[in-house]
C-alpha cells in the first residue's frame, strides 16, 4: 500500500488545518498517510518519526521513508533545507517551486505561446525604468517582486503637469514630481519590486476585481479545475485582495450578473485557458512537474483576458469548503507519482 508522507514546519499537526483533511481523504483513498518535521528524520536508519491520525487522534509512530513527499511548506532553517535535500534526492516530492514574479514573466514571455495574456512591466532597477512607464502608460502600479496577498502594491497615475495621484492601500494622495522621484527612490533601496502597466478590470458597481483558477493535477497525473471564483476588491482599493477587505461570489452568478448573455462564453473561456496554460507553463519546467497553481487573470472592458500572476499552492477561500476537494486531488496525484516512481 502506498504510503505518504506529508512534510510541514510545526510539529503539531493539529495547527496544520488542512492536516487532518489530507489523513482522512487519504483514508478514503486507501492509502497510508503520516505527519512529519524534519527534526523527526533519521537519516542513518532511513525512518521518521511522524504522526498518524486515530481514533481522534495523532498518534507518534515510527515509519520507513515514504513513497512520496507532499511537502507543504518551506525549510525554515538551515539544518531543514538540508534535510529537504537529502529527501529529495531520494524520494519524489509533489510540488515545486516556480520561482519570483519576475523569473515566472520570463519563462512565459520567452517560451513565446502565451506572451499576448502578459502585462508589459520591469524590474525596477533605476528610476529612468519608472519614468519610462510612466511615460508610456499613464498609470502603473509597482509591486514587491516576491510579494504576496496583494501587499505593499501602489497605484499612480498621471493627473497633470508634474502631478501624479497616489493609491497606496486605499489611501489617496496628490504628489508633485520631486516627491515622486523620492518616492521611487526610497522603494528601489527598501526591496526588490517591479513596475507594471496598470490594466483596469472593474465591475459595474466600481469594485476592481479579477479571477483566480485554481488548478491540480490528479490520479492521472493531469490538469483539472478545482475552482475558478472571481476576486472582489473592496471599493476604492486597487486590488482585489480578499485579506484586506475584498469577497468573493459564486461564479456562475457573478458572470450573469456582470456580462449579461455573454456569461456562458466567458465561463468557458476562462476554463479552457486554465487548463490549457497549466499544460504550458508546465514544461516550461523541465525536470520539475508541477502540481498545483492558482494563475490569477482579468479581463478588460474588450474582453480580453490579461494575466496578473500566477502562485504556486494557493487556498481557496473559506466559503466554497474546498479543502476536500483540494486534498483528493493531492493524495490522488502524490499516489501516481509513487506508481511511477515503483515502475522505474
Amino acid at each position: 500500500m502506498t504510503l505518504i508522507g506529508m512534510l510541514h514546519h510545526r510539529a503539531d499537526p493539529r495547527k496544520v488545518k488542512k492536516a487532518y483533511a489530507y489523513a482522512v481523504v487519504a483514508k478514503a483513498e486507501g492509502v497510508n498517510f503520516f505527519y512529519f518535521t524534519p527534526g523527526k528524520v533519521n537519516i542513518e536508519n532511513h525512518t521518521i518519526l511522524g504522526k498518524t491520525y486515530e481514533n481522534g487522534e495523532w498518534i507518534e509512530k515510527e515509519f520507513p521513508f515514504p513513497d512520496v513527499i507532499y511537502n507543504a511548506s518551506y525549510p525554515v532553517s538551515d539544518r531543514a533545507e538540508q534535510i529537504f535535500d537529502y529527501l529529495h534526492d531520494r524520494i519524489p516530492f509533489t510540488s515545486h517551486s516556480i520561482g519570483d514574479k519576475l523569473s515566472v514573466y520570463n519563462r512565459i514571455k520567452q517560451a513565446k505561446k502565451f506572451e499576448q495574456y502578459l502585462i508589459p512591466f520591469h524590474e525596477l532597477t533605476d528610476v529612468q525604468h519608472f519614468f519610462d512607464m510612466m511615460k508610456r502608460y499613464a498609470k502603473v502600479i509597482i509591486k514587491p517582486l516576491s510579494g504576496h496577498q496583494g501587499g505593499d502594491i501602489i497605484y499612480i497615475e498621471k493627473a497633470g503637469i508634474e502631478q501624479y495621484k497616489i493609491n497606496e492601500g486605499g489611501e489617496i494622495s496628490f504628489i508633485n514630481e520631486k516627491q515622486l522621484l523620492n518616492l521611487i527612490s526610497h522603494k528601489i533601496q527598501e526591496q526588490d519590486y517591479l513596475v507594471q502597466k496598470f490594466i483596469s478590470c472593474q465591475l459595474k458597481s466600481g469594485h476592481v476585481y479579477d479571477f483566480r483558477l485554481h488548478v491540480q493535477k490528479n490520479g492521472e497525473g493531469k490538469w483539472v479545475i478545482t475552482s475558478i471564483y472571481p476576486r472582489i476588491g473592496r471599493l476604492g482599493s486597487i486590488t482585489s485582495n480578499m485579506r484586506s477587505g475584498g469577497y468573493s461570489t459564486y461564479l456562475d452568478v457573478f458572470l450573469k450578473s456582470e456580462f449579461d448573455v455573454s456569461w456562458y462564453d466567458i465561463k468557458r473561456y476562462l476554463e479552457h485557458f486554465a487548463i490549457s496554460f497549466s499544460n504550458h507553463f508546465d514544461s516550461l519546467y523541465d525536470g520539475e512537474s508541477l502540481d498545483e497553481l492558482g494563475i490569477d487573470v482579468g479581463i478588460d472592458t474588450n474582453q480580453k483576458l490579461w494575466l496578473f500572476e500566477v502562485n504556486w499552492r494557493p487556498g481557496p477561500p473559506n466559503i466554497f469548503n474546498l479543502e476536500l476537494d483540494v486534498a483528493r486531488n493531492t493524495i490522488q496525484y502524490a499516489k501516481y507519482l509513487a506508481d511511477k516512481n515503483n515502475k522505474k
